[in-house]
């Protein structure tokens, strides 16, 4: 990925990032450099906090405005407790490697998500975040024993969780 921009952004767009994840997942985000920067290759939009890519924006499922959403390591960084879906030891490696999640891969989900929220997929047994998705179903809905529920958008090994600027 070729940087196309990087700037720093001012109060008042860190305030809409920061109040946007905090209301979608109750994690309050905290650094003293933002900055947004754009690529030439690849229309994703990430914004680095101290220098980190801890933040991005994800297509909008209704056609609307970009959302900012943590990535990966942004989850990791400030780990969420809402629109959290924890998957189980045999889903782990499907998820990591971008697959979708189905139904019987869910150990536990915040019933709280609505469809086409976007969610943190993370692993039961060190509640490590693998993924970011888009959900299809509500919360109460996403455990069962069939069906694809969770659409995913950016993984553990994928490009942007592997950029370094």
């Amino acid at each position: 990925m070729d940087v196309k921009s990087r700037h720093h952004l001012r109060s008042d767009a860190i305030d809409r990032i920061t109040s946007s994840i905090a209301d979608a997942l109750g994690v309050e985000i905290d650094g003293d450099s933002f900055e947004q920067v754009e690529f030439t290759d690849s229309d994703t939009e990430l914004v680095l906090v101290d220098g980190d890519p801890l933040v991005t924006y994800f297509p909008a499922h209704d056609g609307g405005d970009p959302e900012p959403f943590l990535t990966v390591n942004g989850a990791n960084r400030y780990p969420p407790t809402d629109r959290v879906v924890t998957v189980d030891a045999g889903a782990v490696s499907f998820v990591s490697d971008g697959a979708d999640v189905m139904r019987p891969g869910i150990a536990d989900a915040d019933a709280e998500i609505a469809a086409d929220d976007l969610v943190v997929i993370e692993e039961e047994s060190h509640g490590k975040a693998l993924a970011i998705g888009r959900a299809r179903v509500d919360g109460d809905e996403l455990v069962g024993d069939s069906g694809k529920v969770i659409d995913s958008l950016h993984h553990v090994g994928d490009e942007l969780f592997s950029l370094s600027l």
